[in-house]
């Protein structure tokens, strides 16, 4: 039996500016993603890579086409849809933006305290921590943290609500070859233990072996995607 895809596209473009200033940016793309599956999204600088995870996970608003996300519609949808999309999903960033004040356990905290009923905050983020290698870093701050273990909270943080859906954006961008690899093999191992779907933009050669498809944005045009090849793929690992 095929799965529902997690994330579906169809005809989705998007302009920035207004006027004689508006450029358009995504071309008419097309792209099923799964559940459980690791699709590594490359491409130039500049390509539109940045806006098409920025447009999946909600963080602006969708334009033209369909964009369908664990369920929800997202063009043209309210405010508070978009809210509801960002709550669902875990963000990794290049910058891995954590808040210098608080310690990684307390910046892991901050997640949990924004769902809706949080439970043992405490245990949950000690527990994640010590998933991605940061037992003993509960109470050190960002600044005595190396850019490897800054990235693994920040992993953390993502991870720590169990999220379906994972958005990650050059997540190793700033990391030695080492740091980079461990990142993402832990990104890998947490998602598929808790069934998640990861898409992850990357410029990086080193990592492309962690996906399950790779798809290329140039100039806004999606290339190299085969979702059937992937329903097939479910199909024969489900049977």
């Amino acid at each position: 039996m095929f799965q529902e895809p997690v994330i579906r596209i169809q005809n989705l473009s998007h302009y920035y500016g207004q006027g004689v200033l508006r450029k358009q940016i995504l071309f008419d793309i097309n792209l099923n993603i799964y559940p459980g599956e690791i699709v590594l999204m490359t491409g130039p600088s500049g390509s539109g890579k940045t806006t098409l995870i920025s447009l999946i996970g909600a963080l602006r608003s969708a334009q033209y086409g369909s964009l369908n996300v664990l369920g929800q519609e997202l063009v043209r949808a309210s405010q508070s849809a978009l809210v509801k999309i960002r709550r669902k999903a875990g963000y990794i960033f290049q910058a891995h933006n954590l808040l210098s004040f608080l310690t990684a356990q307390q910046n892991v905290e901050m997640a949990i305290k924004l769902q809706a009923h949080p439970r043992h905050v405490e245990r949950q983020a000690q527990n994640i921590l010590k998933a991605v290698g940061l037992g003993h870093r509960f109470h050190y701050y960002p600044d005595n943290l190396s850019g490897g273990q800054k990235q693994r909270v920040a992993i953390a943080r993502a991870l720590v609500n169990m999220p379906k859906l994972v958005l990650a954006d050059e997540p190793t961008a700033a990391l030695d070859k080492q740091s980079g690899r461990d990142v993402v093999e832990i990104m890998q191992k947490l998602a598929k233990e808790q069934g998640s779907t990861i898409v992850l933009v990357t410029h990086d050669n080193r990592i492309l072996d962690i996906a399950d498809r790779i798809v290329q944005i140039e100039d806004g045009y999606l290339f190299t995607s085969d979702p059937l090849q992937q329903s097939a793929k479910s199909l024969k690992q489900s049977s």
